[in-house]
């Protein structure tokens, strides 16, 4: 009986939500909108993931708006994001943040802009304005410029790729800057 009064009360709300718009064409606006309007957003989230049992990553962000109808699905955190990846030991393993980051649901790919921070376990900071996560590669990029803080000096360069924990890395075109050599 309950499911048949929450049908009854979910078409006769699609029945006047439907007959209530001035026109069809209005109606055929709202859905076909449908894939731009988020289906979700959350304040302040803060989204652990695991495998296997084990935390592996944590997100944390101020905002987070989920377009999960749209025809590839992403997840947009327009005011930011702080992103921790964690060893099998549970030790922070990398961090990252960004005053804005995108991810695509499909391709599994991060994509952070402006004013982009990343650390790893070695103590060593990259900083860019655009970093790609690419986790079904395995791999961090970028084609901007980019500033490392090594453990043997700052390296400057454009282009970059990394293995995803940002431990071991290459510029892809090094120029000017200071550096230890062995």
């Amino acid at each position: 009986m309950f499911k048949v009064a929450v049908l009854t009360l979910v078409g006769a709300s699609t029945f006047l939500f439907v007959n209530g718009c001035k026109s069809d064409t209005e109606a055929i606006q709202y859905f076909s909108d449908k894939k731009t309007i988020p289906g979700v957003t959350a304040y302040n989230s803060e989204v652990v993931y695991t495998e296997e049992g084990r935390v592996v990553l944590k997100v944390i962000a101020p905002e987070t708006v989920y377009y999960q109808f749209a025809d590839e699905p992403y997840t947009e955190f327009p005011n930011g994001i702080t992103v921790f990846t964690y060893d099998e030991n549970l030790n922070l393993e990398s961090s990252l943040t960004a005053k804005y980051a995108i991810y695509y649901e499909k391709k599994m790919l991060w994509q952070a802009k402006t004013n982009v921070v990343a650390k790893n376990r070695k103590g060593e900071v990259l900083y860019t304005e655009e970093l790609y996560w690419d986790q079904m590669k395995h791999i961090i990029y970028t084609n901007v410029n980019v500033k490392i803080n090594s453990v043997s000096g700052i390296i400057y360069g454009k282009g970059m790729v990394a293995d995803e924990s940002f431990v071991n890395w290459e510029i892809k075109e090094p120029y000017n800057g200071e550096f230890e050599v062995d």
